[in-house]
């Protein structure tokens, strides 16, 4: 799977490329990561035993600043999948213009199998296992699956004792107390809403109430299902690992959210119907927003969907086969690196305010955000509408000129034509 992962992201690089103004070196650059590392993590255990985990980083490509990208503990990392992130992150900064490239990094592991001391043992080997590869000018991790701040808690703290020296622009995504930011722990929620509200005209033809179903009931996906409902739409599916909820005439996002955090699933939800977990993926309803894994839709489930519009809050949620068929049968789709791009814009910040020593408040995020969001998202559909192009093919058209300026503006490929 995570090598199809790869797959799929190259050729939708090489799609974007046929219809993008770009050097022959940049696009050569772009081939391969600029580094890729993978490590052997010892943890002890609470009964003694020793276990060993595979860990990854990837750095991608740093052309337009120090790398930037998540740090996610899941069974099914893999360095394919690493690498395929890194390089889906090298896009997104870009695109947002960021003064960042791409990264990712993981380690194969179920945390649910673990105590809170294993956890905290796995998280600082493994901060130790990459720490001359990661750094404030170099590399910045940050959250990403089953990882949250006190795991980037960890991580900061134990990259200062290794080196020596407070660095909380190391990592973003950090408790508020080591330098946090306000707003960051609902960053890709409120940009993807952000994203959703400038585009709701356009892909949904003014309807006065539209229907939503999420996929994945996280952190992302509760709280994008309360801005939206909110907001007046009509939330008619939610689903996580262990079931679907469907109300035709719109869930009590609240409630939902209140057995789902009290319960840890939304499996025996008081609210709506309940069906099997995969669901919401063929639920009707007018935008469908995958925020979960990777890989959700698929060749084989890609025709059943019944949505005008597909939100990619997740990272990959749309294999390139499964996007072949829902451009044939006229589903919209809103590409990820665009979509959940809020969470690194507010790391940003966030990386900005330390390297500062200084202290943003929320309005001040909130505001700077939707400005970044808004600006990037009109971009995109205008150079969609200009280059009479889908909007995933705009927005790596958009992000793959940026790079190559940023490639070119190295002086690389002047000095060889000129035989240098």
């Amino acid at each position: 799977m995570n090598d199809a992962l790869l797959e799929d992201a190259e050729q939708r690089f090489h799609d974007a490329c046929e219809h993008a103004q770009l050097s022959v070196d940049a696009i050569e650059r772009l081939q391969l990561p600029e580094m890729s590392l993978k490590v052997s993590i010892p943890v002890r255990m609470d009964d003694g035993t020793l276990r060993t985990f595979a860990g990854y980083r990837v750095r991608y490509d740093s052309t337009r600043g120090p790398a930037k990208g998540g740090i996610r503990f899941h069974p099914s990392v893999t360095a394919a999948e690493v690498t395929t992130l890194a390089f889906w992150m090298t896009f997104k900064t870009a695109l947002m213009d960021l003064p960042f490239g791409g990264g990712k990094g993981g380690v194969a592991v179920d945390p649910k199998e673990l105590s809170a001391a294993e956890l905290e043992r796995l998280t600082r080997g493994y901060t130790a296992a990459i720490a001359d590869v990661i750094g404030p000018d170099l590399d910045v991790p940050a959250p990403d699956v089953a990882t949250n701040e006190l795991v980037m808690g960890w991580m900061v703290h134990e990259y200062a004792k290794i080196t020596r020296r407070h660095q909380p622009a190391v990592i973003t995504g950090k408790p508020r107390q080591l330098g946090g930011i306000a707003g960051r722990s609902s960053a890709t929620s409120d940009g993807a809403f952000l994203v959703i509200r400038e585009l709701r005209d356009r892909v949904l033809d003014d309807l006065d109430r539209p229907r939503a179903a999420i996929q994945g009931f996280g952190n992302a996906g509760a709280q994008l299902a309360t801005l939206l409902a909110e907001d007046g739409w009509m939330v008619v599916a939610v689903g996580d690992s262990s079931a679907t909820i469907v109300d035709p005439d719109g869930l009590d996002v609240a409630k939902v959210r209140e057995h789902k955090d009290g319960t840890g699933s939304l499996a025996g939800c008081p609210v709506g119907e309940e069906r099997e977990r995969d669901a919401v993926l063929t639920t009707e309803t007018d935008a469908l927003i995958p925020a979960a894994l990777e890989g959700a839709i698929h060749a084989d489930n890609a025709g059943e969907l019944q949505a005008k519009v597909v939100f990619e809050v997740a990272n990959g949620p749309i294999t390139a086969q499964a996007d072949r068929i829902l451009d044939d049968t006229g589903v919209e789709i809103v590409p990820d690196i665009l979509v959940n791009a809020g969470g690194v814009t507010v790391s940003w910040f966030e990386w900005v305010a330390n390297r500062q020593g200084d202290r943003w408040t929320a309005a001040t995020v909130a505001e700077r955000l939707e400005e970044r969001m808004v600006t990037e998202t009109h971009t995109v559909a205008d150079l969609a509408d200009e280059r009479d192009l889908p909007l995933r093919t705009a927005a790596y058209v958009h992000a793959l000129e940026r790079l190559s300026g940023a490639m070119d503006a190295t002086g690389t490929a002047d000095l060889f034509a000129n035989g240098g």
